[in-house]
């Protein structure tokens, strides 16, 4: 458990049981910090089944079930939920108190939210009712949001429609990008649960979410990794920014992908076209839709290891003029 997370101090003398679901690494900060709170009981958990990754394309356990596994926590990994009279069995065997969900990744039934004694919450990686739904993180830093947060909310059948029990701001800037993001609101959330979740024991209501405001974070697409030269040069520094380092977002040079990791906005200009190079002098000088020049410092070309954008234009025959492609 992250040092920075305090354990629960008091659960009115008796343990609380919690059922947990979960999938993702983002997950397993939330998860750990209520395995290590005294006087709560992660009774089981549920998270995705596993799927192939890796070179090998072996299946593979999600972060959750391995640190499930690891603590020796009770896991199911059902396919689905709805109609699945075995998982709901399972989940009712359990008799916990709360279900706390954190990036599962399913839509939970009506049956599993009400098969709680106290509450079923969710930690999501935003500020309600702004980007509800599946990319929050990611979402907030392609529209240049200048902050973004976690929330504890109820679950209902909507998609995070909940009320919300508490929040916790982070500010985001011109440099912030989406892995940074990640590491920063896992254990903010992990922490903001198991502060929260006392008071939601001993009876705290949820605030209804406001009606203004509500955007939705829809799941992302890999053509929105490809970098569109024509937009402006700050929106394409978002979108470099929000998919660095993994899984990057790229561009061609001379028929093969690059994927840029690190760079930034210049105050240079340029009358060529969306797309050409504009300087090759120890870094990548691109053109974007408004004149303006976006600076590429750092990337990895097809079939290499990542570089600096100096060491890659040693290499290549990249001149001013030439121009990259979506």
């Amino acid at each position: 458990m992250d040092a920075q997370v305090r354990p629960v101090i008091s659960f009115f003398g008796e343990n609380m049981k919690i059922v947990f679901a979960g999938t993702p690494g983002f997950s397993v900060p939330c998860l750990q910090a209520l395995i290590a709170c005294r006087d709560v009981d992660v009774v089981g958990v549920v998270s995705q089944p596993d799927r192939k990754s890796g070179r090998g394309m072996k299946l593979q356990p999600s972060a959750v079930k391995q640190a499930a596994l690891d603590a020796g926590i009770d896991v199911i990994t059902p396919e689905r939920l709805r109609d699945n009279t075995e998982a709901l069995a399972w989940l009712e065997s359990k008799q916990a108190d709360m279900l706390v969900v954190v990036a599962f990744g399913m839509i939970l039934p009506k049956s599993w939210l009400e098969a709680v004694k106290i509450a079923a919450v969710n930690v999501h990686a935003s500020l309600l009712p702004r980007w509800r739904g599946a990319a929050p993180i990611e979402r907030a830093l392609l529209a240049g949001d200048n902050q973004t947060g976690v929330c504890i909310m109820q679950m209902e059948e909507g998609l995070d429609t909940g009320g919300v029990y508490a929040c916790r701001t982070l500010p985001i800037d011109e440099t912030t990008t989406g892995s940074e993001l990640w590491f920063a609101l896992a254990p903010l959330g992990a922490q903001l649960l198991v502060e929260t979740l006392p008071a939601i024991a001993a009876g705290l209501q949820p605030e209804p979410q406001p009606a203004e405001g509500i955007t939705y974070a829809a799941k992302l697409s890999n053509d929105e990794r490809v970098v569109d030269w024509s937009q402006p040069a700050a929106s394409v520094a978002r979108v470099v920014r929000c998919f660095s380092p993994q899984p990057g977002a790229r561009t061609q040079a001379q028929g093969k992908w690059l994927k840029l990791i690190v760079g930034s906005v210049t105050d240079q200009r340029s009358t060529m076209a969306a797309g050409s190079v504009a300087g090759t002098d120890g870094a990548l000088d691109i053109v974007c839709g408004d004149g303006a020049l976006y600076r590429i410092e750092s990337l990895q070309p097809e079939g290499k290891k990542a570089m600096s954008a100096a060491d890659y234009l040693r290499g290549a025959s990249l001149k001013v003029g030439d121009a990259l492609t979506t």
